[in-house]
């Protein structure tokens, strides 16, 4: 029986155990389930604080960036402010100065009210005078009338002899822009080569003439054209004097196309004569074989001529021998001498 009381017992004693830990379990688990509760709470809370707190940062960038502006604006205005009270310092000075010299003006104004007055009083004195003056002037202004209108005559003479004197002047300076005009041709023909051969052909640069080697043209001592050269001469002659007989502007003013023949000063003036005479002929005769001559009916401007010795050219008060020795091909324009008489007298006045 008191076993049986034990068991019992025993049996009670865990069956409350149970229950209290239960019980405990429970309370545990709502402890648990509240603080998971405040833990989520808190969450939520320190989120919404956070995200408050990122835009008071946001609104404290935008008030910073606005203190920074307003701080400029301040010393702007600090600038301006210095700057207009500068201005005030000079505005006051030149008042003090200002009134220094109303002070002397007004000092001036007193006397020469003082003056104005024995002035006034001298005026008086001369009305008297003036009056009998007048009377006399009256006399003298009809005379003085006379020779005006007389004199107005005179002038309006003039008028018409400067009236015609300024058409004979305009007429004199239109026939002197013409003869200009004509005498700056060879100008044009200078620059018409210069700029259709530039450095393709060897051309003097005052005369405009084409130059052409004696040795590459004729052997030696010789009047006679290598045949190897007869293409470079047909070539050269038809692209130069092509720019010539084709210009309208220029054709018509051509006079004679010159074949000059020129030498050293090697040997007697009379054997260098005859040689660079017959070269040139030999030039001469070539080319008016070329149809191209035939063509533009060259051959009536064509003409040949020695010089010799006579036109070498120089190079620092020297002979240059092999650049005398060469053929030349110039043009001459009509009345050419007479331009440039002209063109002298045009110059000195």
């Amino acid at each position: 029986m008191f076993r049986k009381d034990n068991v019992e017992e025993e049996s009670n004693f865990w069956i409350s155990y149970a229950d209290l830990m239960a019980g405990l379990l429970f309370v545990f688990i709502l402890l648990i389930g509240a603080i998971v509760s405040k833990s989520s709470i808190l969450q939520l809370d320190l989120d919404d604080k956070a995200t408050k707190l990122d835009l008071a940062k946001h609104s404290l960038t935008q008030t910073k960036d606005i203190v920074l502006e307003d701080e400029r604006i301040i010393k702007l205005k600090s600038d301006e402010i210095e700057k207009l009270n500068r201005m005030l310092i000079e505005a006051k000075n030149k008042e003090v100065k200002l009134n220094d010299k109303i002070i002397i003006v007004q000092t001036l104004l007193t006397d020469n009210k003082k003056d104005l007055r024995e002035t006034k009083k001298s005026l008086e004195d001369y009305q008297g005078k003036v009056l009998v003056l007048s009377n006399t002037l009256s006399d003298t202004k009809q005379e003085v009338q006379l020779k005006d209108e007389k004199l107005l005559a005179v002038l309006n003479a003039m008028d018409e002899r400067k009236t015609k004197y300024d058409e004979l002047v305009a007429n004199l300076q239109a026939q002197k822009a013409k003869i200009k005009s004509l005498t700056g041709m060879k100008l044009k023909v200078l620059a018409a080569l210069k700029e259709a051969l530039g450095s393709k052909i060897d051309i003097d640069k005052k005369t405009g003439s084409l130059r052409l080697a004696s040795n590459v043209l004729f052997d030696s001592g010789t009047s006679k054209l290598k045949p190897e050269a007869k293409l470079a001469l047909k070539e050269a002659f038809e692209e130069y004097i092509g720019i010539l007989v084709t210009n309208k502007e220029i054709a018509p003013h051509l006079d004679k196309i010159i074949i000059e023949g020129h030498t050293d000063s090697d040997g007697t003036y009379i054997y260098n004569l005859n040689l660079s005479q017959k070269r040139a002929l030999a030039v001469m005769e070539y080319l008016l074989t070329l149809s191209f001559t035939q063509e533009h009916n060259i051959r009536p401007l064509m003409t040949a001529s020695g010089r010799a010795y006579l036109d070498a050219i120089l190079v620092d008060g020297m002979e240059d021998k092999e650049a005398s020795r060469r053929i030349e091909i110039k043009f001459r324009l009509k009345n050419e001498d007479a331009m440039h008489e002209i063109e002298k007298v045009l110059d000195a006045k």
